[in-house]
């Protein structure tokens, strides 16, 4: 990933080294050209970068060598003296220009689909530093393996075609033209100007690549090509309409999508909802940045995941220490933090809901048929867009107000055509952007194409997503008979970093339950079930292992781990009880944990009790079978040991 250096050795919220969104392992498995970021140094690695890694971008010494590599120029492939070193002595240059994160992902992503297997052109990268949210694209290029010029070296060279998805670049005087990509849907925002204090039209060159008649900008939509000429006449005739390179994938991807979601971690039954964030004070995160937090403090872990994607520049502008100090506490309670350049795709995709805001994530969702619910919708949104008919299109989810009502009606009340037509107006000639674009790149280069047929949309690869597993939890066990007498016990669990206990009634109880690796002494002190999912052990070994766990946590009353045949469920005054599924699964042993705490809450016996438990629309049936001690072990007197301990006794 390409903040990892930043971070990758620091530990994580739980202590432990961790990697960060879409980071990999050295050799941990080749990826797909144009796959999107890899992880920095997964290649060849200089003398010293393991101990520049450790230290981070904060080192002064790497910052140094950064700026020294930074203008650098290069004498391969081209150069005044690059035909003496060269290999590959191409016909055509292509330089395409790295500014943001943002913009070099979207042009990575597409070059290679477009020039692929063809050995008449060298592509050279050429670094533009004067963004404000230029943290990273350097790692990006070394992790790439890219040959990268320094900006000024671009007036020394002469290519045939420059390539760049971010409009905002100072070109030097040439003749050869500019083709610009949009790096999101484009023109629907109005962004800063960072040559004056107001704001421009994103997607839209400066003037004087306009007045030179060099640049080419490719557009989604006709309307795209009306609204640029009425912003500024100097595009018409230089608009090319090619469709959308990312929406195809995006489309392509959707036969993966059960892949993705089990990459993602999400279970058969739940939901994920995906909450996704442009940049900027109005953007969701900038007006509301305890959203997350709040979606899992209140949505059942059982029955729902909760992701975050984040436009790349909150990235690079606040930096990845930063933004993980305010999801802290999300973090810990299970959020997944997707990988903004190498993973945002998939959990799009994968997602049951899409909270967002006027970013381009929350329109491509639209666009997919996903359920969308506005958290924010900034005013630099130009109207007339199809990002701005989003605006009165979909829901707004209101804050003060309980939100999974409000999530449960948006995936209940949705229609898969409800944004049809906002779709319709953003994205045209569905599945031929590389087609065109190829054909475009081509004519721009005065090259025949190759004979060999382009590719199609190719799917997204799975995620390796960044998530840790909500270590403790607040149970709440609400107690029905139906009819016939059968005892049913809906759970409903909540991470215990955020979600605090409620009151209870004669019907309704509330626990802490916490897994043995919890780290945070506090909530393993006041926990009352503590469990452990990580050895499956034989009776006998699971009756000492249980002692053991009570032994290790004083405060707890009951332990619970998974056995040969359903789960281990032990009590401080000695008693074990196995819980097992009559049908489905064995439960996990907090569930069954769960399920014994409800019947000794309610003075119910656990000789052979039967027990429905529900988890959501999810229904199980268990039976609950007391272990006896072995024989050579005196019978403890149970009545009175667990009125000592506070529990209610067993007949």
């Amino acid at each position: 990933m390409w903040w990892e250096r930043a971070v990758k050795r620091l530990p994580d919220i739980h202590g432990h080294a961790r990697r960060l969104p879409g980071s990999r392992e050295p050799g941990a498995g080749s990826r797909e050209p144009g796959a999107g970021s890899r992880e920095p140094g997964a290649g060849s690695r200089e003398p010293g970068a393991g101990k520049a890694s450790e230290q981070g971008v904060c080192d002064p010494a790497r910052r140094r060598r950064y700026a020294m590599e930074s203008d650098e120029r290069i004498l391969v492939p081209v150069g005044h003296d690059a035909t003496r070193w060269r290999t590959f002595g191409g016909e055509r240059t292509v330089v395409v220009a790295a500014r943001t994160v943002t913009s070099l992902v979207r042009v990575v992503d597409v070059v290679p689909e477009i020039l692929h297997d063809d050995p008449r052109i060298a592509v050279v990268f050429a670094y533009d530093p004067t963004s404000a949210f230029n943290d990273g694209v350097l790692d990006l290029l070394r992790s790439l393996g890219c040959r990268t010029l320094p900006w000024p070296q671009l007036a020394e060279i002469t290519p045939d075609l420059l390539i760049s998805a971010s409009e905002n670049i100072k070109v030097p005087p040439g003749r050869y033209p500019v083709l610009v990509l949009p790096h999101g849907v484009g023109f629907q925002k109005q962004v800063p100007d960072s040559a004056g204090p107001g704001t421009r039209l994103s997607g839209l060159v400066h003037d004087e690549l306009l007045a030179a008649r060099r640049a080419w900008l490719a557009v989604s939509h006709p309307d795209q090509e009306s609204q640029l000429a009425a912003a500024h006449p100097g595009t018409v005739g230089r608009t090319v309409l090619v469709g959308d390179p990312c929406l195809d994938r995006l489309r392509a991807s959707v036969r993966w999508r059960e892949r993705y979601r089990a990459a993602l971690g999400v279970l058969p039954g739940q939901r994920l909802v995906l909450v996704s964030s442009t940049w900027g004070e109005e953007s969701l995160v900038g007006s509301w940045p305890g959203l997350p937090a709040e979606l899992l403090a209140q949505l059942p872990t059982d029955e729902y995941r909760v992701a975050l994607v984040l436009h790349p520049n909150i990235w690079s502008g606040h930096g990845a220490w930063q933004v993980r100090v305010m999801q802290h506490s999300a973090l810990e309670a299970g959020l997944i933090a997707v990988d903004p350049t190498d993973g945002w795709q998939q959990a799009l995709v994968a997602s049951d809901l899409v909270i967002g805001d006027h970013g381009s994530v929350t329109l491509y969702g639209a666009a997919l048929g996903r359920p969308v619910l506005l958290g924010a919708f900034g005013s630099e949104a130009v109207p007339g867009t199809a990002g701005y008919a989003l605006r009165s299109a979909a829901a707004r989810l209101e804050a003060g107000r309980p939100l999974p009502p409000q999530v449960e009606a948006a995936v209940a009340g949705h229609r898969a055509d409800r944004f049809d037509e906002v779709g319709a107006a953003a994205f045209a000639e569905p599945g031929e952007a590389l087609p065109r674009l190829r054909e475009l790149v081509y004519e721009l280069l005065g090259l025949e194409r190759p004979k060999q047929p382009g590719r199609g949309p190719r799917t997204f690869p799975l995620p390796a997503p960044d998530t840790t597993r909500a270590r403790s939890l607040m149970v709440r066990t609400a107690v029905v008979r139906d009819t016939g007498g059968e005892l049913h016990l809906e759970v409903s669990r909540f991470p215990a970093a955020l979600a605090g206990e409620a009151a209870e009634d004669e019907t309704t109880f509330w626990h802490l339950a916490c897994d043995v690796d919890e780290p945070d002494t506090r909530l393993t002190e006041s926990a009352t079930v503590v469990s452990s999912a990580s050895e499956v052990l034989p009776t006998e070994a699971a009756r000492r292992r249980v002692a053991s766990v009570l032994s290790d946590f004083p405060g707890a009353r009951i332990a619970a781990l998974p056995g040969e045949d359903g789960c281990a469920v032990g009590t401080r005054d000695g008693r074990l009880v196995q819980v097992r599924a009559v049908d489905g699964p064995s439960p996990d042993p907090g569930s069954a944990a769960a399920a014994v705490y409800g019947c000794l809450r309610l003075g119910v016996p656990l000789g052979a009790t039967a027990v429905v438990l529900v988890h959501g629309a999810r229904r199980q049936r268990l039976l609950l079978r007391p272990v006896p001690p072995p024989g050579d072990q005196p019978a403890v007197s149970r009545a009175r040991t667990s009125a000592a301990r506070g529990l209610p006794p067993s007949s």
